[in-house]
């Protein structure tokens, strides 16, 4: 033994000859081990990217789209594509076992990876309860449920936390405090009640200012927020010249707005942690409670 690992050459025969016993090339035990529950992955979707790399699988993903930037480790493996607008033929040169994905552009091309053989799995995540739902699905699509069901308890227990927290708050206060997230401002835009980012100010302990419109995301205009007067407002983009809270302050008209009077405009987030339902689900929910409850000047 001690001969054999001192020679690669022999290693590399010794391992050869346990295939050849076993009456399965290389090839087929890697084709056993993808159909024993390790199946080779394309992601298109940056929510799923990193839930699969969250729950151990990332080594199986083989492809996603220019969307998926979270993890690091994501930027090693193959783009196929736009988020929900992946090149089938660089999709189907790959070879995967399975796709997934969560809102594909065109509902054809959801049909048009199914007529090429590959299994191809939907996933619905609009709110951050879904998330364990979808993290305990992928855990068993990929072969890692002992993981999946870890995180999910632990994301299932830390949204608990925050609800007895934001209910415990609002019944000393009486109120909750009002906040603006302007998620891009040409046009402005922001979220209304249903929303994934609604969900994650609730769970913080505010109230969305968008809540009055039954409408997931939807464009606004100036007035319309000036008129809501929020408490806070949270700028969720980069300004391309200076800080997009120094440039919402200077607005005409906006000095009237409590959030502008108090100096409660902030910036500088990360925006994935805010429109991105994942596995950072609690981070999130904790950077928006500390915006709301912050004082101002």
């Amino acid at each position: 033994m001690r001969n054999i690992q001192r020679c690669p050459i022999a290693l590399a025969l010794c391992t050869l000859l346990l295939f050849i016993t076993s009456g399965c090339t290389p090839k087929q035990a890697k084709y056993a081990e993808h159909q024993a529950g390790k199946p080779r992955i394309i992601s298109l979707a940056p929510s799923l990217t990193e839930m699969i790399f969250a729950i151990g699988a990332g080594d199986q993903l083989v492809g996603r789209t220019n969307a998926c930037d979270w993890p690091a480790a994501a930027a090693r493996v193959p783009v196929i594509g736009a988020f929900g607008r992946p090149s089938l033929e660089l999709l189907a040169s790959i070879h995967p076992d399975l796709v997934v994905d969560v809102d594909l552009a065109e509902k054809e091309t959801g049909k048009k990876i199914s007529a090429l053989g590959i299994r191809r799995e939907s996933f619905s995540c609009k709110t951050p309860d879904d998330i364990p739902v979808v993290l305990r699905k992928l855990g068993i699509v990929t072969g890692h449920t002992r993981e999946a069901d870890s995180l999910a308890l632990s994301i299932t227990a830390g949204l608990a936390k925050f609800k007895m927290r934001a209910e415990e708050e609002a019944q000393k206060v009486k109120k909750h405090n009002t906040i603006y997230l302007e998620i891009w401002n040409d046009p402005f835009w922001t979220g209304g009640k249903g929303s994934y980012t609604s969900a994650l100010i609730a769970y913080a302990g505010g109230e969305n200012i968008g809540d009055v419109v039954h409408k997931e995301y939807f464009e606004i205009s100036q007035e319309w927020v000036i008129k809501k007067n929020p408490e806070v407002i949270a700028c969720m983009y980069m300004a391309k010249k200076s800080s997009a809270a120094i440039d919402l302050m200077q607005r005409p008209g906006w000095n009237n707005i409590a959030a502008v009077k108090n100096q409660r405009v902030y910036d500088h987030f990360d925006n994935s942690l805010f429109l991105r339902p994942g596995p950072r689900v609690l981070e999130g929910v904790e950077q928006l409670y500390r915006t709301i409850h912050a004082s101002g000047k």
